[in-house]
């Protein structure tokens, strides 16, 4: 389990960094597109239940990429329910 201790803007409006409370993962991991993401415990379900571009997974943070027509009040929650239910 893991939770977003804050988010942070980047240059990109359609991108977030995710500073985390926990290590999510021991090296970093990139995935473009739902299809690359369909095994990953993280990227995968976060894929399934956003409008997501991208996934960048690096430690204990993360960039998230959404589509332009998405809104990040949409996407937080289904970020932060992924994160909890992690082992």
């Amino acid at each position: 389990m893991a939770k977003v201790r804050r988010y942070e803007p980047t240059p990109n409006p359609d991108a977030l960094k995710c500073l985390l409370d926990a290590s999510i993962s021991d090296r970093p991991r990139s995935f473009i597109g739902a299809e690359q993401a369909a095994d990953d415990p993280v990227a995968g379900p976060m894929f399934a239940g956003a409008k997501l571009r991208a996934v960048l997974i690096n430690t204990d943070w993360m960039t998230i990429n959404k589509e332009p027509d998405a809104d990040w009040k949409d996407i937080k929650p289904v970020v932060e329910r992924v994160l909890a239910d992690l082992d």
